[in-house]
């Protein structure tokens, strides 16, 4: 699998209004946008640091994956995210390793991304998500 780089992390809050001061007033991180990916009931802000970003991550509806993460687990960090170069040959040669995946088809994500999870049971824990940006 050809992985680039740390594309992000990504943060589940409450409310994303309420996190920018500490994300932008005190650790100085500029917004670069804020979007709503309704097909995965969530609100986010990213913000660029070096060659990574932090996305914020709000959910739209209590019954969506990070309402209900919060609600099991509070604010904090929810995934990292890898970049790769081309998804469908990644996910293609996970699941042939026997990796259990999430999503076995990318599906969209912020900024027009095409993103999938693979399953934190495969990963020691950790909620990972691959990502392909061209």
């Amino acid at each position: 699998m050809d992985t680039l780089k740390l594309d992000h992390i990504g943060i589940a809050v409450e409310k994303i209004d309420a996190a920018l001061p500490v994300w932008e007033g005190v650790l100085g991180l500029p917004l670069h946008g804020i979007e709503e990916v309704a097909e995965q009931k969530v609100k986010t802000a990213f913000m660029p640091i070096g060659e990574s970003e932090i996305e914020l991550l709000e959910s739209t509806d209590p019954e969506g994956p990070v309402g209900k993460f919060i609600a099991a687990k509070g604010q904090g960090v929810h995934h990292l995210a890898f970049r790769v170069a081309d998804i469908d040959a990644a996910l293609a040669e996970l699941k042939a390793k026997g990796i259990r995946l999430i999503d076995e088809k990318p599906r969209y994500g912020a900024g027009g991304a095409r993103i999938a999870f693979l399953h934190p049971k495969a990963t020691g824990g950790v909620l990972v998500e691959l990502c392909e940006r061209k």
